[in-house]
């Protein structure tokens, strides 16, 4: 790999930058608000697998015991 001075390297950077196409301030709410359904829901599930769960081991102990 060659070699680049400094201003070369900031420039390439700059260059770089340049193409990334940034997300509008809406992009980024919307993505934010689906961020935090989808954490909640998820919660949700694993609340109620673990509900499940518990109560069915507390049944079969109870059975058993």
């Amino acid at each position: 790999m060659a070699m680049t001075n400094p201003l070369q390297f900031i420039q390439q950077v700059r260059s770089e930058v340049a193409k990334v196409v940034w997300p509008t301030r809406r992009e980024v709410f919307l993505t934010t608000v689906m961020v935090f359904i989808m954490a909640t829901l998820t919660a949700i599930f694993f609340a109620l697998v673990d509900l499940a769960i518990r109560t069915g081991l507390t049944g079969i102990l109870g059975f058993f015991g």
